[in-house]
């Protein structure tokens, strides 16, 4: 553009209207700029909103099917129950079934059996001739009603008179307080107390309520101390017994752990209830959720068989060198695989493996019920090869986010695909080993009275009354496994007579004896000889002199020491040689 002309109108007219436009678009320019601005907050915004909702839905979205929640939480307004409740509902709904007892239910109808006591009635008042009915003859019994009933409950006051007698040699005996009755002019009987502890501790009654019941149905006024009380000296008295429990929990070859939430303490704290579980017996613990609690627990550190947990890192530390193996919980990796299914919806992988892991559950059952040692191997091995490959695909379609492991929030199932890949061995242990169980349902299903009592209840004031409601918890689900009557087990506690499980009786402590190892170790050495190291203390160690320094059995270490370890009551006894 030329030079404006000296004392140019028109030119310095058109100089002043580029300079206003120029001021205008700087001005738009700004305008523009800070509209992006706006525009990438907003996008920030709805980014975060986004994520927001997703992780709103994804939480409405959690299930007992798909996560860890439990079953009572299905029915929570909003909450979409789980596939296997919305398909149970429709097949309901189209067999349209009546209300009631549905065919082929168990009944339980009355039938007529022989009296406890007899009642006779006889016609009362007078005949129409105007004689008394009651100098009738008696013809016999026209018709009989039987009728189920309790008797009035009613405490009753026993007093027990201890006589001495003299002898014909001139000495005096006098006779020995019966069991339960303690040397105090005026106390409770063991009846009363058992069914105190039954009421508390089995059927999770609150205190108070307790008292009430107790005064209202049995007639018998005592006061909140007392139902203290019981439970203290409950837990003293089974001590002997939870020890035995916890020592054949330590010599057992698969053992369930778990640990769940309990409001125990001062307001604010939380604590923990760790479970060791089997078919038979039961053991509970109060700490945290941290390993020295586990440690404290004392069953991981001298446990030499199979753990069955779930994937929570503490249970596979370096620190339980005893254990033998894992099984990981399938019915925990089957939600986590049910969960990616519903955030992946396109994928492929999840159906996969959750198919081969519950056909190779049903194998194994149809192996155990058969009678066999393992799943057969043309059964077994096209199923892991399929489950291995699922796994595989799945870690290429969910990635790992960078960052450090413990800190950096993975993908939904990216975690879980990884311990499948590392720990393939604790997945499927159960494959090769019928005495391993692929869940830990029995692990839950323990410690599931706990979560029902602080649901009652709320929060547990004091530890230690905790620590003998779960000892009393121990005594209780053990003889209960072992088919024994709760109240019939309490009443024996409280006479001096704890009841125990049934277990071998000590050998002699010179006697050579013989540990098996799990299946893993008994293609190197189907025996291991031993012998009773420290019978002062009734501590066996099984060595072996002839072990081979390299043998894999013992780790390539080459430790004459047996790693199954285990602390022994003195009725107990490894297998003599």
């Amino acid at each position: 553009m030329p030079s404006p002309a000296p004392d140019c109108a028109p030119c310095a007219a058109r100089d002043e209207q580029i300079a206003q436009l120029q001021d205008r678009l700087a001005w738009r320019d700004a305008e523009v700029t800070g509209l992006r601005g706006q525009v990438a907050a907003q996008d920030g915004e709805l980014t975060e909103l986004k994520d927001r909702i997703a992780r709103l839905e994804r939480a409405v979205s959690r299930n007992s099917g798909n996560s860890s929640m439990p079953p009572g939480g299905d029915d929570t307004p909003g909450r979409k129950p789980p596939r296997k409740q919305r398909r149970q509902a429709e097949r309901d709904a189209a067999k349209k079934r009546n209300r009631g007892k549905q065919p082929g239910a168990p009944g339980a109808a009355m039938t007529w059996t022989v009296p406890d006591d007899t009642l006779d009635y006889y016609p009362e008042g007078t005949c129409e001739c105007g004689a008394d009915l009651g100098d009738a003859a008696d013809l016999g019994v026209v018709r009989s009603y039987q009728q189920k009933e309790v008797p009035e409950p009613k405490a009753q006051t026993i007093q027990h008179d201890l006589h001495e007698t003299l002898c014909p040699c001139g000495k005096t005996h006098t006779a020995a307080r019966p069991p339960g009755v303690p040397d105090s002019a005026v106390s409770i009987g063991p009846r009363l107390r058992a069914l105190a502890v039954y009421l508390l501790v089995f059927q999770h009654v609150p205190v108070e309520r307790c008292r009430m019941l107790l005064s209202d149905v049995a007639g018998a006024d005592v006061s909140a101390g007392f139902i203290h009380s019981c439970l203290a000296r409950a837990a003293s008295m089974a001590a002997g017994t939870v020890k035995l429990i916890k020592t054949l929990l330590i010599a057992a070859k698969v053992v369930g752990f778990d640990e769940t939430t309990l409001r125990s303490g001062a307001a604010g704290e939380k604590k923990f209830v760790h479970g060791a579980f089997t078919e038979r017996f039961s053991l509970f613990h109060l700490g945290a959720r941290s390993l020295e609690t586990m440690k404290d627990f004392g069953i991981l550190t001298d446990f030499a068989g199979i753990a069955v947990t779930d994937r929570y890192g503490n249970y596979f530390h370096a620190t339980w060198k005893n254990i033998s193996g894992h099984q990981a919980c399938l019915s925990h990796i089957l939600r986590d695989l049910q969960d990616c299914a519903e955030t992946y919806p396109r994928a492929y992988w999840p159906g996969q493996a959750r198919e081969a892991l519950r056909t190779l559950i049903h194998a194994r059952n149809q192996a155990s019920a058969g009678g066999l040692d393992a799943i057969p191997d043309a059964t077994r091995e096209p199923l892991e090869e399929l489950f291995r490959r699922a796994i595989t695909v799945a870690l290429a379609d969910v990635p790992r986010i960078p960052g450090p492991k413990n800190s950096t929030k993975q993908h939904p199932g990216r975690d879980m695909l990884e311990f499948c890949r590392d720990r393939q061995a604790d997945v499927l242990r159960f494959t090769t080993d019928m005495d391993v169980w692929p869940t830990n349902n029995i692990s839950e299903r323990g410690l599931r009275p706990n979560k029902i009592q602080q649901r009652i209840s709320g929060r547990l004031t004091s530890d230690d009354t905790t620590t003998d409601r779960l000892d009393i918890r121990s005594y209780i689900d053990t003889a209960r496994k072992h088919g024994e009557d709760v109240l019939d087990v309490l009443h024996r506690l409280f006479n001096g007579n704890p009841w125990a499980p049934r277990h071998p009786a000590t050998p002699d402590p010179r006697t050579t004896l013989r540990a098996t190892r799990h299946p893993e170790h008994l293609k190197h050495h189907p025996r291991h000889t031993g012998e009773c190291l420290r019978p002062d203390t009734g501590v066996f160690q099984a060595v072996n002199p002839q072990v081979d320094p390299a043998d894999p059995g013992f780790g390539g270490r080459g430790e004459l020491r047996f790693r199954a370890r285990a602390v022994f009551e003195p009725n107990d006894m490894l297998t003599p040689g």
